[in-house]
């Protein structure tokens, strides 16, 4: 019964026994109680949240944000308040939607913080008092009753207590403990009473070295990273460009009032406006199609790392098991059955549910019928300190009969002629907790009647969902509190037949790929696992339900909360899984891939397309001496072109079976290779414009203009899928497209905002651009190959959003 390495994983690594020499059963003085909160300050948690206002600031202070605010400022300068005021609208669109889906760590520690204690009762000056728990200094004495909440770290002085510390230590039944034992902020008392010594308060205590890391955890987001790295590619080489651009016009001669504008063109050519939004959009979409399976994502980000996750660490009490002791197994003494067993043991224990063993044992023998013809006439209930409990009953003849339930280290020497001791050996060794029933009669003395085993049985989708994962190229690990036998039974029960980290082991000196089951580690072990992998360049995954889970849940790419978690664990999760079961895990996963492919499509989409607006400036600058693009008409297809083709988030794709990786190098590639196509095809169009049309400068604007638009257009249709040469594109992108085609016509056959065409030389761009899509859709395979961005494994096919 008793599992002491559940107490000793939690004890403090670094600080020696806190208790102060002058500390007794008296407790501390007042004055001295005082002197001590001023030194080492409050029972609690540190709460640091920042302001909203500060929150909405930060989401301006990055490199879209800073391009796009220089481009504003440029703007103003030139005394063009209209773009400016376009530009500034980007900007707030995108701060609004990344501030609104932002995830806060607040929310965890205020789930943290409402398990703690608010009240204590404390012994100063020599007597009794209650006080708010956040008073409590080291060395206080405190009583710990029935129901109450732990309020600090303390040692016990005097009593035994149950202590259910489950949340803490992940442990599956309460343990037991003495004088001396310790038991830790945020555990609650199950039974008995005792006198304790406070041995930490405050950030010190287990508790609160819980709640920081839950504070400080971040997890290493490949998304944030892949915007920089393709924000960074674009601007150097479109940077590179625009100095060329600027020199070449000043060996032409061109005015300085020509100058500023197509440098600011350029600028704004270089900017992908919408790829942040575009990230958030595919996410909530994403979102909104996992609520649908029972998954409920607390923050986006956790959607999108689901697609690069190939390692899975998830706890074991509540997540791969039941998180309910159970009867495994009865073995019986010769003389008696597993009925017997099982009857004398319901005699013998309580009908209190909040002993979970009692109730565990009295389940078992009413689902097998082990009723007993003996009526209990008395009930002792579970001492820690004798460690059985006891029964007296008589039967039909009046006789009385005593039955006692413990540890069989406690119950097998009353018994002494039938031991079973390489029974309960080989069942611990299985990871069993192991109970004795012994009864005695005033005829025959104390006979052994069996053992029953214990077990939080797995959950039956377990085994099931570690075959799919694996499948997928996820690796599966099993992170617990659990005692290391235990753990190896549970794992060998759901598959993971991996070998068992053994204890003690440094997590930060070791390769997790060695083994399958961690064990015995605390909340800052599973934290610090996690952290080991990701510096291995491993995307993590972790699964659990206590408030010992929320620090690891906090700092994995993909925090995962199962439907039975506790507050303290949803609110650290960036998935909530809202069903019972656990087969949301692969269908986030699943989704994760699909909404990485749409984002890779449309990231691809963005940089071939900043590639060619900023070569096309080039082109223009040489065929006509002149700004070929205004920054009007740049904005304008930052308006229209990249915000409507944001609809590809919800087309319909192929995911990968395998984790989905950022290969930007590769990527930027594609987009160069795409971008000059589609350079080549502006390129001329501007070309029998000016050769063949012997249109003037002016109207070459607007003929540049459509066929830009119309030129991406072909390009996107081409690029959206990369398995097959061709596939149904889904309504939102044939929507969004026919609104982008209709706002540049409109704007180019009436005149707005640049010189206007005849609406015939118009619908001949527009036929130019659909040859050119067919002629790339041919073509589009030898290209993908080419640059390296090979296509997505064959796969189930995930829905659009539409």
């Amino acid at each position: 019964m008793t599992t002491p390495h559940a107490a000793d994983a939690l004890a403090p690594r670094t600080e020696p026994d806190a208790i102060p020499d002058d500390a007794g059963q008296q407790g501390l003085s007042s004055d001295e109680a005082a002197r001590r909160l001023a030194q080492r300050g409050p029972n609690a948690v540190v709460d640091a949240a920042s302001r909203p206002v500060f929150r909405a600031l930060g989401k301006l202070w990055a490199p879209i944000p800073w391009m796009l605010e220089a481009a504003a400022v440029l703007e103003l300068l030139l005394g063009r308040r209209a773009e400016a005021a376009i530009i500034a609208g980007l900007l707030g669109f995108n701060a609004a939607l990344a501030f609104l889906q932002e995830h806060r760590a607040q929310g965890t520690l205020d789930a943290l913080k409402s398990r703690l204690a608010l009240m204590a009762s404390v012994r100063r000056d020599g007597v009794w008092r209650t006080v708010a728990a956040a008073a409590l200094v080291d060395g206080d004495v405190v009583k710990l009753t029935l129901g109450a909440i732990v309020p600090a770290d303390v040692r016990l002085l005097d009593g035994d207590l149950l202590v259910d510390a489950s949340m803490l230590t992940g442990e599956s039944v309460p343990v037991e403990i003495g004088p001396g034992g310790r038991t830790y902020a945020g555990a609650l008392v199950r039974r008995g009473e005792a006198t304790a010594a406070v041995t930490a308060t405050g950030t010190r205590t287990t508790f609160g070295r819980t709640a920081e890391l839950v504070r400080t955890a971040q997890a290493p987001s490949s998304e944030e990273r892949a915007i920089v790295r393709v924000v960074r590619n674009l601007a150097l080489t479109n940077g590179v460009v625009v100095v060329l651009l600027v020199a070449y016009a000043r060996v032409i001669a061109l005015p300085i009032a020509e100058i500023l504008p197509l440098v600011l063109t350029a600028s704004l050519a270089s900017i992908p406006v919408a790829l942040p939004a575009t990230f958030t959009l595919a996410g909530a979409l994403a979102a909104r199609r996992l609520a649908r399976h029972g998954v409920l994502p607390t923050r986006l980000s956790a959607v999108h790392e689901a697609a690069a996750v190939d390692v899975l660490c998830t706890d074991k009490t509540g997540t791969l098991t039941q998180n309910q002791l159970s009867v495994a197994g009865v073995r019986a003494a010769p003389g008696f059955t597993e009925g017997n067993v099982l009857a004398l043991g319901a005699l013998a224990s309580s009908d209190s549910e909040l002993d979970v063993v009692d109730a565990a044992v009295r389940a078992a023998a009413i689902r097998e019928r082990a009723v007993s013809s003996l009526t209990r006439t008395s009930l002792v209930p579970f001492d820690p300190a004798t460690r059985v409990a006891e029964a007296v009953a008589a039967d039909a003849q009046g006789r009385t009969i005593r039955v006692v339930k413990g540890a069989y280290a406690a119950v097998g020497p009353r018994a002494p002629a039938a031991s079973m001791s390489d029974e309960v050996r080989d069942l611990q060794t299985r990871g069993y907790r192991v109970l004795a029933v012994a009864s005695a009669t005033p005829e025959d003395g104390w006979r052994l009647v069996g053992v029953i085993a214990l077990s939080d049985a797995p959950r039956s989708d377990s085994a099931g969902l570690i075959r799919e994962l694996h499948a997928l190229g996820v690796r599966t690990i099993m992170v617990t509190g659990d005692a290391p036998e235990t753990a190896a039974a549970v794992g060998r029960a759901v598959g993971l037949t991996g070998p068992v980290c053994p204890p003690g082991t440094s997590l930060a000196d070791i390769d997790p790929g060695q083994f399958a089951i961690f064990a015995g580690v605390r909340p800052d072990d599973k934290f610090g696992l996690v952290q080991t992998l990701q510096r291995r360049g491993h995307t993590v995954g972790m699964c659990g339900d206590g408030a010992n889970d929320a620090p690891a849940l906090r700092q994995a790419q993909m925090g995962i909360a199962v439907a039975t978690a506790t507050d303290a664990a949803k609110s650290a999760a960036g998935l909530v899984l809202t069903q019972p079961g656990l087969g949301g895990i692969v269908v986030s996963i699943r989704e994760g891939r699909a909404t990485f492919e749409r984002i890779l499509t449309y990231a691809l989409n963005s940089i071939l397309k900043k590639i060619v607006q900023v070569l096309l400036l080039a082109v223009g600058l040489v065929l006509t001496a002149h700004a070929i693009l205004t920054p009007l008409q740049m904005v304008i297809v930052m308006v229209t072109n990249d915000f409507l083709t944001m609809s590809l988030v919800t087309e319909r794709v192929s995911p990968a079976d395998g984790p989905g990786r950022w290969r930007v190098r590769a990527l930027t590639i594609a987009g160069i290779v795409f971008g000059l196509c589609d350079l080549a095809f502006c390129s001329l169009v501007l070309a029998a414009g000016e050769l063949g049309l012997q249109l003037g400068p002016a109207q070459l604007r607007t003929v540049a203009f459509v066929a830009l638009v119309t030129g991406s257009q072909a390009v996107l249709y081409c690029v959206r899928d990369r398995r097959r040469r061709w596939s149904r594109p889904g309504a939102w992108l044939v929507a969004s497209s026919c609104v982008d085609l209709g706002i540049v016509s409109t704007l180019a056959i009436r005149g707005i905002a640049m010189p206007p065409l005849p609406g015939t030389l118009v619908l001949e761009i527009f036929a130019a651009a659909l040859v050119f899509g067919v002629v790339m859709t041919l073509g589009k395979r030898p290209l993908f190959a080419l640059t390296g961005l090979t296509p997505p494994s064959t796969g189930p096919s995930a829905p659009g959003a539409g």
